[in-house]
């Protein structure tokens, strides 16, 4: 066996549009979608979504995901 196997990655992603509790759900449910994804944490207050992962994440499918919920990533914090 090999030491290093917990290649978990968590980003933090920077999110317009959320004002509420409905909207941290929304894009939470999307991003918890995600293949590997283990935990979303959305602050509609700051704007922040922290995603962590069992791998890094495609920015991408990230920004698909996002605008799936309905808001829009504006990049990483």
């Amino acid at each position: 066996m090999t030491a290093g196997t917990n290649t978990a990655s968590t980003t933090v992603y920077r999110v317009t549009g959320m004002t509420c509790g409905h909207c941290e759900s929304a894009v939470t449910s999307e991003l918890s979608a995600l293949p590997g994804v283990t935990s979303v944490q959305a602050v509609a207050a700051t704007g922040q979504v922290t995603v962590t992962a069992t791998a890094p994440l495609d920015d991408e499918a990230v920004r698909a995901a996002v605008d799936e919920a309905g808001y829009e990533l504006t990049g990483r914090v």
